[in-house]
């Protein structure tokens, strides 16, 4: 999904209503996943404090490139949990032990913390790989 050229394409984004409609989707992501504050905030790679003020609706900076991909991301991930799965497991699958490559036993979430965009980019591609399958 990001390779090469793609990689270019995104770009930061400042337009202040765009922001909040991205901001706004991906705390419902982050909240119907259950995530506490620091695994949140730790995902999207921004201090606790820029989260508070993403959650209360205060934050007013701009989104970088690598903030406007953790979001892609992160939504791709939550629109194919919600397509793949009926039930708690679209909510709860970033956050169960995963016995499937690339998890080994970890959670995807704990995973995708560690790794980063890299992690965050192939756990997309796992879900899209499934939904492609079905």
């Amino acid at each position: 999904m990001m390779s090469g050229s793609t990689w270019d394409a995104i770009a930061p984004m400042s337009d202040r209503d765009r922001i909040r409609v991205v901001v706004r989707a991906v705390v419902r992501a982050m909240r119907d996943w259950g995530l506490n504050d620091a695994e949140a905030a730790a995902l999207f790679d921004v201090p606790p404090a820029t989260w508070s003020r993403m959650e209360s609706e205060t934050f007013g900076d701009v989104l970088d490139q690598d903030k406007v991909t953790r979001a892609s991301l992160i939504l791709g991930i939550y629109k194919g949990l919600r397509l793949m799965f009926k039930g708690p497991a679209q909510t709860s699958w970033p956050v169960l032990p995963n016995k499937g490559e690339p998890y080994y036993g970890r959670r995807p979430l704990d995973v995708m913390i560690a790794g980063g965009i890299p992690a965050m980019s192939a756990g997309r591609r796992h879900i899209d790989a499934i939904l492609e399958g079905h």
